[in-house]
This record gives C-alpha cells, sequence and structure tokens, in this order.
C-alpha cells in the first residue's frame, strides 16, 4: 500500500515539473517574438554636464585643467541644473533686476560678473540669513554702515537694491585692491579680507584656486561660476523660458519726503495703494513710520498707472 501511494506521488511531482517546463518555454518564445527595447530610445531625464574647456570669470582664466577645480566646478553645475524650480525662478527674476544692478557695476568698474553673486548670495530678494545678513547683497549690519549704508529702526539700506549694489561694489574694489585679484576679492565678500590674508600666507599661494578653505568659501566662486554657464546659454541646459512670463522692471515714480510719516499704512491709502505695495516698492522702510532728520529727505517710489498719485501732504 505504501509502495503505491509512493509511486502515485512521484507520478504528480514528475507531471507538475513537465507542465512548469512547458510554461515556461512558452513564455521564453513569448518574450522571443516581443520587439526588443534599444538603450538609444530611452527617455534620458539626467545626463552628466560637463564643464567648458575654456573659462573666464570676470576677465580671469579659470584653470579648468587642474581635476579638483573642474570637478568642483562640475557639482555646483549638475546642482543648479538639476535644480530646476530655482533655477527656473531666478531667470526669471533676472530679468527685472539685473538691469538695475548691471549699470551699477559698470558704473564702479565692477566686472559684469559679479550680478551672479547677487543670485547666489539671495535668488534676487531681500532675504534674511540666520546670521544677520539682509537684503540682495547679503550684508550684515555692521559692514553696511562701514559702506555707507543707513540702518535704523525705520530705514535699513541693505533692502534698497540700487544702495546695496554701491556698498557691495565699494567692498568688491577695496578686496581687489588689496589682492589683485577678481577671485580673491569674490572670496572676501564671503569669509572676509582678514580670513583670506591669513590664508594666502598661511599657505603661500596667490591664487584662489590653490587655497584651502572652508567649504562654504571653497564652493562660493565656483556657485557664480556655475549660475553665469547656466544663465548665458539656458538652452543648452535645458531651460526654455518664455519672454512674455519673465518679470518685468518695476515701473515707478518717486516722490521725496521732506517731513515726518506717522503712519505708512495711511499714507499709502491716500495715495490710493495699499500699504503691501508700498513696501513692495520700498522694502528699505521697516517700520510703519519714518522721522526725516532735519535737512534731510527719503525718495519714496510709487507705483505708476493705473494707481493715481496725488501730491497731499507729501512734503
Amino acid at each position: 500500500m505504501k509502495k503505491d501511494i509512493l509511486i502515485v506521488v512521484l507520478l504528480v511531482l514528475s507531471l507538475a515539473a513537465s507542465l512548469w517546463a512547458v510554461v515556461e518555454s512558452r513564455k521564453a518564445m513569448e518574450l522571443a517574438d516581443r520587439p526588443q527595447i534599444k538603450i538609444d530610445s530611452v527617455s534620458v531625464k539626467a545626463h552628466d554636464v560637463p564643464a567648458p574647456d575654456t573659462l573666464f570669470f570676470a576677465g580671469e582664466r579659470v584653470p579648468t585643467e587642474m581635476f579638483y577645480v573642474r570637478e568642483r566646478l562640475e557639482r555646483e553645475l549638475i546642482s543648479n541644473v538639476y535644480f530646476h524650480s530655482n533655477s527656473m525662478v531666478m531667470a526669471k527674476r533676472a530679468n527685472r533686476w539685473f538691469p538695475v544692478i548691471e549699470p551699477i557695476l559698470e558704473k564702479n568698474g565692477i566686472p559684469d560678473d559679479f550680478k551672479y553673486m547677487a543670485v547666489i548670495e539671495s535668488n534676487l530678494t531681500n532675504v534674511v540669513s540666520p546670521a544677520g545678513a539682509a537684503g540682495f547683497w547679503q550684508l550684515m549690519k555692521s559692514t553696511a554702515k562701514e559702506y555707507g549704508l543707513e540702518v535704523n529702526d525705520d530705514v535699513d539700506m541693505r533692502y534698497n537694491v540700487e544702495k546695496s549694489t554701491e556698498a557691495a561694489c565699494r567692498f568688491l574694489n577695496k578686496a581687489h585692491d588689496r589682492f589683485g585679484s577678481w577671485a580673491l576679492a569674490a572670496a572676501a565678500y564671503n569669509a572676509g579680507c582678514r580670513r583670506i590674508a591669513g590664508f594666502l600666507n598661511d599657505q603661500k599661494v596667490d591664487s584662489y584656486f590653490d587655497l584651502l578653505m572652508a567649504e562654504e568659501t571653497e564652493r562660493y566662486l565656483y556657485r557664480m561660476i556655475a549660475v553665469k554657464i547656466i544663465f548665458e546659454d539656458q538652452l543648452r541646459y535645458g531651460y526654455v523660458l518664455d519672454e512674455t512670463l519673465k518679470y518685468d522692471e518695476l515701473d515707478y515714480k518717486t516722490v521725496e519726503i521732506k517731513k515726518d510719516v506717522k503712519d505708512w499704512a495711511e499714507f499709502a491709502e491716500k495715495q490710493g495703494i495699499t500699504y503691501k505695495l508700498l513696501k513692495y516698492f520700498n522694502p528699505w522702510l521697516r517700520s510703519n513710520q519714518l522721522k526725516v532728520p532735519k535737512g534731510q529727505s527719503y525718495e519714496i517710489r510709487l507705483p505708476k498707472e493705473p494707481f493715481n498719485l496725488t501730491t497731499t501732504d507729501l512734503n
């Protein structure tokens, strides 16, 4: 009896094995009959982003033949090329703010490439860092005052794009005079002139690209260069911007304020605009009032039409 059961079990197992073999054979035949997908037909979502072989920043050659220079630059290129949302918005903002920044750089003898410093510092917005640096150029309060900006409870000119750009230019020119290099001037903007001078002295070199520095400062110039490369050849790096959707320059009129303003919200209402809109055009106004020192005045910007400006109580 036991022998008969064993024979039956063996027959069942054998039949099952045969059926499995038939099924697998049919699967293999079906796969063989299907069209094969070629690698070149796959939609590639990410690809390498090599750095240009010849590259200049602020008129100074970037030594991309040095392996670590090329690798650091490619790191920043890849980071920014594939940070799509941020890079796209920065490019749209640049259409509004580069025409403001570029003439100021030119007037002060600063290479045009330094407009990309404002991009990496603040994304072209009036942000405040955890350390307290503020505005497009991320100036600390003490630095801002040192380079001629007014900073108090009512007024903070770090938030005035034109005036803060002037201050940044003064710093950069001073750093360039000291180090004789725009790359080192950029490093000094990030780390301070004293620290960069110490690095150069201790390491006995005279080039930004030969210095061993803190990670943030070592990445700083490469980030500027990467943004420059992308902005100057947007289509190559996958960015297609509709010209009609870029942010336009602000259209405004200027009025002079010669006496105290007790309530900016009330002032804005009289001009037919909102308090929010007033502050958007004048972000350097930091409170709801303004005390005007004797003999001094301030220029306030108000949006042009369709808003109507009245001159009542302005002076």
